[in-house]
């Protein structure tokens, strides 16, 4: 395990905000996450690779423990099943799984977030989710502090919701995802489709955390804000994108608060005109 004092946690977060923690601990291995939380003295926060967070802070007191490369081991075992260790991003998914002829995972190259992450939140795009090709999950019981194994019939998967989110207490480790034998073309060609059709909605030339807000039922996020004329509202470095309004972006050294600024206006907004209080899909830590 790396154990790093007075991190700086600029690059682990991806609104690039400045901010640092007390310590960053970074495991390698199972054994390494029993282990910190063997003791539970102290306030922890656990990310992966900073891609749905905001930090509301500058300074934090707590300890992070942070999930990346360091605990990212990917393998293809029988059946045309990989294992992913909770670090790995879903770009390293989706190319492990094209370098196999693998396909059902085309549709999360280009979407930031790690295995960890993508399971604790359900993620996916253009109706496809993490659920369809999950098959189980191991993770640490912070109870008991015992490794279990979960199918995923038992994890209650929601939109951008499931069990490890709702309830706590339950860290994703690995994730075991069941893929379909495909041309390697055809897979090829899927992903650089999905890349450009983001790269051309999306405001990739900014900092930004993807969808700041869960779609309410009935509405779309973007065509209200558009209705509204808040795409540019900004206060600070941060700014409601002119691209897409749902993202918001950092336009030039945005801190939490700016972030969280926006956000409630956008809220406020809103609720007005249209009578919906968004939900905010990103963690604010």
């Amino acid at each position: 395990m790396i154990v790093v004092p007075h991190h700086d946690l600029t690059e682990f977060n991806s609104y690039r905000i400045k901010a640092f923690c007390k310590t960053a601990y970074f495991p390698e291995n199972v054994e390494d996450f029993v282990a910190l939380f063997s003791n539970q003295s102290e306030t922890r926060h656990i990310i992966g690779g900073g891609y749905n967070i905001i930090l509301s802070k500058s300074y934090y007191e707590e300890e992070f423990i942070i999930v990346d490369e360091h605990f990212s081991k990917i393998e293809l075992e029988a059946d045309n099943t990989i294992m992913c260790e909770a670090g790995v991003s879903t770009i390293q998914m989706s190319e492990f799984a094209l370098a196999n002829s693998l396909s059902g995972v085309e549709i999360f190259y280009d979407i930031p977030s790690s295995i960890g992450g993508a399971v604790v939140m359900n993620a996916g795009a253009s109706g496809e989710e993490i659920k369809d090709v999950l098959v189980k999950v191991l993770y640490l019981d912070l109870k008991t502090l015992e490794l279990k194994v979960i199918h995923k019939d038992e994890i209650n998967f929601q939109y951008r919701n499931s069990i490890f989110q709702k309830e706590g207490g339950k860290i994703v480790l690995k994730a075991w995802l069941k893929l379909q034998p495909s041309d390697y073309d055809s897979i090829r060609n899927k992903m650089d489709s999905v890349k450009e059709a983001r790269w051309a909605k999306q405001p990739k030339e900014f900092p930004n955390a993807g969808s700041v807000f869960k779609r309410p039922p009935g509405f779309y996020v973007g065509p209200m804000i558009d209705e509204l004329q808040l795409k540019g509202f900004r206060i600070g470095g941060a700014e409601v994108s002119k691209k897409h309004g749902g993202f918001i972006v950092n336009v030039g050294n945005a801190t939490g608060a700016d972030i969280l600024g926006v956000i409630e206006h956008v809220k406020s907004k809103v609720l007005e005109r249209f009578g919906v209080d968004l939900e905010i899909e990103q963690r604010i830590i």
